[in-house]
């Protein structure tokens, strides 16, 4: 057995991702090294200013860009967003709000609503067979 522990580490890739971040964007420092855990905890508890900038201002990725947007990432690509948009760029797409933006809103409330509907529809369900088990054993 190891008396010492190893820090766990992951690639800027990962690193990114869990910020929420561009990896493209943020400093080369960041993309050439290794992130360990304790970096990542320390990044996201005291961001430092490239990283409230990149937050703020982008480009951000994807699924920030589809989530700001109110879409999913399908949606995006089905309406031709395939880069990274800064926030400006999103704002400007909401003050146009194309056709394909209006299409894949409806889409993704409609698919919101659905997800609830089956929650809704398990919690019965499970609430069904609880009261059954219930009455079995009186």
């Amino acid at each position: 057995m190891k008396s010492h522990q190893t820090a766990q580490t992951m690639k800027p890739a990962t690193a990114a991702k869990k910020l929420g971040v561009y990896l493209e964007a943020t400093p080369a420092e960041f993309r050439e090294g290794v992130v360990s855990r304790a970096e990542l905890n320390a990044l996201q508890a005291d961001p430092p200013e490239w990283l409230r900038e990149l937050r703020r201002n982008g480009p951000h990725p994807r699924p920030v860009v589809a989530a700001k947007l109110g879409v999913s990432i399908s949606g995006l690509a089905r309406g031709g967003v395939t880069e990274a948009l800064t926030t400006e760029q999103i704002d400007a797409l909401k003050a146009e709000n194309p056709e394909w933006l209006q299409k894949e809103r409806a889409t993704q409330a409609e698919v919101r609503k659905e997800a609830v509907r089956i929650k809704e529809k398990h919690k019965a369900q499970n609430k069904e067979e609880k009261d059954k088990d219930a009455a079995d054993e009186a």
